[in-house]
């Protein structure tokens, strides 16, 4: 792959899906590029990069922004996210849609889908305290393949074996052969969906909230930026945001505010939810932690 190539190639990545990769990346494009050409037939990237150039093949640019995309999770990633879903979002939410009983949560590049299943497994073990709550999990991310496989909810011992309890493991999924099948009243809770996060958000919907944890890592500031504002404006006035560890939205977005002592968890800039991080849920809940 020649020099300008790799920089057609780079600027094609972050034209469709925000993603940046320095000039030192080149052999990262070679490896996951090659493999989408030889299930193309052609024989080499100079070859591929040509083609993409002529912008008359969709599916073959689709195929080289799925093959780019990193794709890394696994159930109950990092663990404080998901103790902030079980003792602080859940009660804080049903304590304020007491009355309409409803919750939307968006669950931004779900990837393999562990992410949103992990937060219907903990909704789950919430039991009868959500008696009556229709509460809606819709699930995105890019690449149509990571969705198809999130919607089989089949996962490897090994993918099984990161980060899920076993007790989880027992309770809901079945073995199949050498895979596990997540239960299917668990499957029926999220809708999986393909969205680029770099278009318009406003025709999914507002939300309660949004779960975006270890994509803004790939995003130059103003990708960042423009994402966040974006985000603002789908998460409603009390509604939550919860992104990375090493993420933030200091300096990147007026729209959001850390909400204290949580670390990764942010609320709408909004005064009329200033006091809401200070409320004390009104709800039992489990001492145990999913994640443990």
């Amino acid at each position: 792959m020649t020099g300008s190539d790799f920089d057609f190639i780079r600027k094609l990545l972050k034209q469709r899906s925000g993603l940046m990769l320095s000039a030192e990346k080149q052999y990262l494009i070679e490896s996951r590029l090659m493999p989408v050409a030889q299930r193309n037939k052609i024989p080499n990237l100079s070859e591929l990069a040509r083609r993409l150039r002529l912008g008359t093949d969709e599916a073959l640019t689709a195929a080289v922004v799925e093959a780019m995309t990193t794709n890394e999770t696994f159930f109950f990633r990092d663990r404080i996210p998901f103790d902030h879903f079980r003792t602080f979002i859940l009660p804080e939410l049903m304590r304020s849609r007491a009355r309409h009983k409803r919750i939307r949560i968006w669950c931004a590049a779900a990837s393999t889908g562990q992410e949103p299943y992990s937060l219907a497994m903990a909704i789950k073990e919430m039991g009868g305290l959500l008696d009556g709550f229709r509460i809606e999990i819709l699930a995105t991310d890019l690449s149509t393949a990571v969705l198809e496989k999130a919607a089989a909810g089949i996962y490897s011992q090994f993918e099984v074996q990161r980060g899920l309890p076993i007790q989880l493991l027992v309770k809901y999924f079945t073995q199949i052969g050498e895979s596990w099948q997540i239960a299917a009243d668990i499957r029926a809770m999220v809708q999986f969906r393909n969205f680029n996060l770099l278009t318009d958000f406003s025709r999914l919907g507002l939300f309660d909230l949004v779960v975006c944890r270890n994509v803004l890592i790939y995003f130059d500031q103003p990708t960042k930026s423009g994402m966040l504002d974006r985000m603002a404006r789908v998460v409603v006035p009390d509604g939550f945001l919860i992104l990375g560890a090493a993420e933030t939205t200091i300096g990147l977005t007026h729209g959001f505010r850390s909400v204290p002592d949580r670390r990764g968890l942010y609320a709408p800039a909004d005064p009329a939810a200033d006091q809401m991080p200070d409320r004390v849920p009104r709800f039992p809940i489990p001492t145990t932690s999913l994640a443990s």
